[in-house]
């Protein structure tokens, strides 16, 4: 068998063992080190190289920006089991009842909050689905409408940061960059960070929010669908709830992504805070009685986090400068009653049963994510051994267009990639092959944000459009399957076109991140 066989045999029987079901960390790890093995003995490839392995794998496990992946999916299933998603949506859906679309419409506003809160799009579809498909088929929503809409918006959660998509997107790209850069012979090239992306990816996912809902707007308008009338008393009433119910998360989301954007903490420490923030209010909706002390403290967190954006708060400074001082003080004050306020809500959220449900589902999903991560470290390894990364290399150089026809390319294959295998799964397979020599050339940031909407459709298209999978579990029998499938389309193509816009104009990406630091 020819050496430039070997990637290609290695690709196939690896996506072919994928498509029959088996689990993908196994998959991944037992068909390349198989592979590797039998290989080896036949003399065309070098076992030498599997040494490295062990090394490679206690990276990925002592890697402290994957750390903020487990801490933000905690974030997200606190938020998702204290049922303070539930009210939000179910408070925006009464306030604007009477715009026509108007549950449509806060779908997308609740779906962008959540994505932001919990990133994890079969909690978001689920519960979207429990609570707003019974709704949205009584206002006379077709069921393909209301089931695209809430695919759509419960996948927002892909983009719109703190994303742990974006967290997975930029520890890898940032290796294949430094890899890329030095092929070229710079030795200097800065990596995208996880801030970098947060920024790059915030204007287009509010674009798509924007664009879904206009898209709502317009159908609900012309078919008229979902218009009623109310009394102006009632609707005070419900805007007073609304904000009482809106503000504490929004206030969370803005100090865990103005804290890594400020410079102010890692995205594993924002990570962290959010999670403790989450658990704060969940103390306050399973307990009202004592949540006077635990809005102190989360007000204590603010200020802390303002303080420390404004003064340099370092224990060095303190007898060198009076507004340092005071800062320091005022800070740790912030901190002991934050700290005091954290241990409260920690017991009411043990004891009502919310804090053992998010760590056990926190738990199975960092515990899945890994393990493809160690997979996927095991393919890489393999697959550039047989020279597969040279392969690809090669191809995409011969391709029409130049860097726009191969840009074109890799954006084709990872929206095809998209019918068959999870946004995981191709972040950390497909990436680093497709990235290698494109990253050469182009600029990391408007890449690793073109990828991440692209790998939106993933969750969307069938067969395997895992949002559809979450929302028939929930979908009544009433809603068909293929009505699912033709729900979805509409949002497939708008999101197509938000790609295609950043393609055309990268300054929608990389505007923002411009704008903070320069």
């Amino acid at each position: 068998m020819s050496s430039e066989m070997l990637p290609l045999l290695l690709l196939g029987l690896t996506f072919g063992t994928l498509l029959l079901g088996f689990p993908v960390a196994l998959t991944l790890c037992g068909v390349s080190l198989g592979f590797a093995l039998l290989t080896g003995a036949l003399g065309v490839f070098d076992l030498s190289l599997l040494k490295a392995l062990g090394p490679r794998i206690w990276g990925v496990l002592t890697n402290e920006l994957l750390l903020a992946i487990p801490l933000f999916i905690l974030m997200g299933t606190v938020l998702d089991r204290s049922r303070i998603a539930a009210d939000l949506l179910k408070s925006m859906g009464d306030l604007m009842h009477r715009v026509p679309g108007g549950l449509g419409l806060s779908l997308c506003v609740v779906g962008a909050l959540l994505a932001a809160s919990t990133g994890i799009v079969g909690a978001t579809v689920i519960a979207m689905g429990l609570i707003s498909l019974p709704a949205l088929l009584a206002r006379g929503y077709p069921a393909p409408l209301a089931t695209g809409l809430i695919c759509a918006s419960g996948s927002l959660g892909q983009i719109i940061p703190p994303s742990i998509v974006l967290v997975l997107l930029a520890d890898q790209l940032g290796a294949v960059y430094g890899e890329a850069q030095r092929a070229v012979g710079n030795w200097t090239a800065q990596p995208v960070s996880v801030g970098d992306l947060f920024a790059g990816a915030l204007l287009p996912g509010l674009l798509l929010v924007s664009i879904y809902a206009g898209y709502v707007y317009v159908v609900c308008r012309a078919r008229g669908i979902d218009v009623d009338a109310s009394d102006a008393v009632t609707d005070k009433l419900r805007l007073r709830r609304l904000i009482g119910i809106f503000v504490a998360p929004l206030l969370l989301l803005i100090a865990v992504l103005g804290s890594i954007l400020g410079g102010i903490a890692t995205p594993t420490e924002a990570a962290a805070l959010g999670a403790a923030g989450a658990i704060l209010l969940a103390g306050i909706k399973v307990n009202p009685e004592r949540a006077a002390f635990l809005w102190f403290g989360l007000g204590a967190l603010l200020a802390a986090l303002v303080v420390r954006a404004m003064v340099d708060t370092r224990l060095h400074l303190f007898f060198q400068s009076v507004l340092s001082g005071a800062a320091i003080v005022l800070t740790a004050l912030a901190a002991l009653l934050f700290a005091a306020a954290l241990l409260l809500a920690l017991v009411m959220s043990i004891r009502s049963g919310v804090l053992s449900g998010a760590v056990r589902q926190t738990l199975e999903i960092s515990a899945m994510v890994y393990g493809i991560l160690i997979g996927a470290t095991c393919f890489a390894l393999v697959f550039r051994g047989v020279e597969g990364d040279v392969m690809v290399g090669d191809f995409l150089q011969t391709l029409p267009g130049g860097e726009t026809g191969a840009l074109v390319f890799v954006m084709a294959v990872v929206f095809l990639l998209g019918f068959f295998l999870d946004v995981i799964e191709i972040i950390t397979l497909a990436v680093p092959i497709l990235a290698l020599t494109l990253l050469q050339t182009i600029d990391p940031l408007w890449f690793g944000v073109l990828i991440a909407v692209n790998l939106q459709t993933s969750y969307l298209t069938p067969p395997f459009g895992f949002a559809l999978f979450y929302l028939r579990g929930v979908a009544p029998e009433t809603v068909q399957t293929v009505e699912m499938y033709r729900g979805v389309i509409p949002f497939v193509l708008l999101q197509l076109c938000v790609l295609l816009l950043l393609i055309a104009f990268p300054g929608l990406v990389t505007g923002l991140p411009e704008l903070l630091w320069g």
